[in-house]
């Protein structure tokens, strides 16, 4: 069984902001293009406030660097997927969805009990090895 990801130091309201730092913590150690790192730090916040919005709240978050590629884990308590809202100008939001599955062509949903964990996955530059300390 699939266990979604979940940081025992994860404060029970975990907001957009706290998400953005920590996966700024994550990724600071690497020779990163500033347009990844943004691409990141957008995708970061629109699974993270989706989660709160629209899914009955964040369960986990979690975010590495491994295997040449950054990856970002938001689950929730909802087993809804997310969907691709139609574009209407009259109607605001809806489009966070195609904002993650553009920046993170690599998006994967899994669902397990109690909910849902969403995978983005970044691949890293070949020329980004961790910063010397």
């Amino acid at each position: 069984m699939t266990v979604p990801p979940q940081k025992p130091d994860l404060p029970t309201r975990f907001t957009c902001a706290q998400a953005r730092e920590r996966a700024r913590q994550v990724v600071v150690g690497y020779n990163l293009p500033a347009v990844l790192v943004d691409d990141v730090l957008v995708v970061v916040s629109e699974l993270v406030s989706n989660a709160e919005r629209h899914a009955e709240g964040l369960t986990g978050f979690d975010i590495t660097v491994r295997a040449g590629q950054i990856v970002v884990e938001v689950s929730d308590r909802s087993p809804r997927p997310p969907r691709h809202q139609p574009a209407s100008p009259d109607t605001p939001g809806g489009f966070g969805w195609r904002v993650v599955t553009t920046l993170a062509p690599a998006t994967h949903l899994r669902l397990h009990p109690g909910g849902k964990t969403i995978t983005a996955l970044f691949p890293l530059p070949a020329s980004s090895p961790p910063a010397a300390s």
